[in-house]
Order: structure tokens, then sequence, then C-alpha cells
């Protein structure tokens, strides 16, 4: 039974009316305004308030063209290193432990993901160091589980922020879930997992910065939840379709 409070993970009352399908629209047509000053080198934050004003996004509808839309030579850096699904059976994986659970989170939650021009799923959440056990933690384990399970992973370790709130109390109740998993699992408290992550291969994140850096990464939280979380609220901002 899950232990946490119950509560709706990145969720807000105004995203009917800031994710609508005629405000996607407009989302999809900033974000090639966006990616356009971003290949020329304009830097991100400028190009927010110039793109976000003049569509008069709110900050929520900013915050989902900034976390979709990368540069091209970083959408298609990170889209080489990614390793296919087949070779998670291969070896270690390594994951970003808040990044992909709170993403879980707010899919089983019902809040806005956002599918980037790179792939990668990302939340809005804005979460920034604060973080709480909710009821939707244990279902989300139970998806990780299922899913490493499936894809036969051998070995699994979790780095978790020990700076962020209540990590301690996530890493127990990581710990506790593995006993059910088919996999060994390792748990490991950390000052700032990105630099520890962005030097190791076959990790598990949507953090552009570590994405960036590291030599491969799999994109396991849009396969979980493509897998499992049919009804996620995904605002598609990833240019797949636009052919």
């Amino acid at each position: 039974m899950p232990t946490g409070r119950i509560a709706k993970r990145g969720v807000d009352p105004q995203d009917d009316r800031w994710f609508s399908k005629e405000a996607v629209l407009k989302l999809q047509q900033a974000q090639e305004e966006v990616e356009w000053l971003l290949n020329r080198g304009y830097k991100i934050n400028g190009i927010m308030d110039l793109v976000g004003g003049s569509y008069q996004f709110s900050a929520r509808q900013r915050q989902a063209l900034k976390r979709s839309t990368s540069a091209k030579h970083e959408y298609e850096k990170r889209k080489l290193s990614l390793l296919p699904y087949s070779s998670a059976k291969d070896g270690t994986i390594y994951i970003d432990g808040f990044n992909l659970i709170i993403t879980l989170e707010v899919a089983l939650s019902g809040g806005v993901l956002i599918l980037g021009n790179d792939g990668v799923v990302r939340d809005i959440a804005g979460l920034q160091g604060s973080y709480r056990l909710i009821d939707k933690t244990d279902k989300a384990l139970e998806l990780i589980g299922k899913s490493f399970g499936e894809l036969k992973v051998p070995n699994a370790k979790f780095f978790l922020d020990a700076p962020v709130s209540n990590s301690g109390r996530l890493r127990e109740k990581i710990l506790k879930h593995s006993l059910n998993w088919d996999f060994s699992t390792e748990v490991e408290l950390v000052p700032n997992a990105d630099p520890i992550l962005w030097k190791l291969e076959r990790i598990v994140t949507g953090d552009s910065v570590i994405l960036d850096n590291c030599p491969s990464w799999f994109n396991m939280s849009r396969k979980i939840i493509e897998d499992h979380i049919g009804d996620a609220n995904l605002v598609d901002l990833s240019g797949e379709n636009d052919n």
C-alpha cells in the first residue's frame, strides 16, 4: 500500500488552459523560433524573454518551452550517445534518482509532461530542492522495478542528491522496493549527482547538462511512460511528427 501523502505532483489548475490544443500549437510554433535562435548562439534566458513575451506565454508555458527545446547540435549529439534498450542487460545502469522518480510521479499524477525535441520526457514541477514522498512514489518505484526486470537489467545504482529534503527517506523506500526486484540495487546519497553521472556510461536521466556530457544513456522515463502510463498528460514538443 502507498505510504506517502495523497498528492498530485506537477499539476496546476490552469494547465487545461495553458496546454489546450490551441495553446500547444502556439508552443510548437514558438519552439521553432526558439531553436532557430539557439542554433545561432543566442542565450536561452534572453530568448525566452523575447519569444515568451511576444506570445504572452505564462511562466509555466515558458518553462515548458525552455525545458523542451535544445539547439540542433545538442539534440543530435544526445541522440548519437543514446543506447538501445536491448543493451540494458549488458551491465550496471546508473540512475539520476530524483529525476527519474519525479518524472514518473508527475506522469502518474496527471501532471503536464513535455516531450522535447531531443526525444526526452521532462516535467515542469519545479521542485528545486524540496521533495516529499507521495502516494505515487510507490507506484513509480514499482514501474521502475517492472521495467528494469523486463529489460533484464543485472544491476542498478541510484544516485540521490543528499541536500534535497527527504533524500534519506527516498533511499530507504527504494531499498525496500528493491527486495522484490530481480536485479541488485544500490542507492548512494551524494552532495551533487550531476558531476558523478556525466562521467559514467549507461546512465538514466532527463537532465540536459548530464546528457550533454555523459558518454551514453538510456531514455528510460520515456519507455516506462509509454509502456505503462497510457493516460500520461504528455505535451508533444518533439517535432517528431512534423514531416
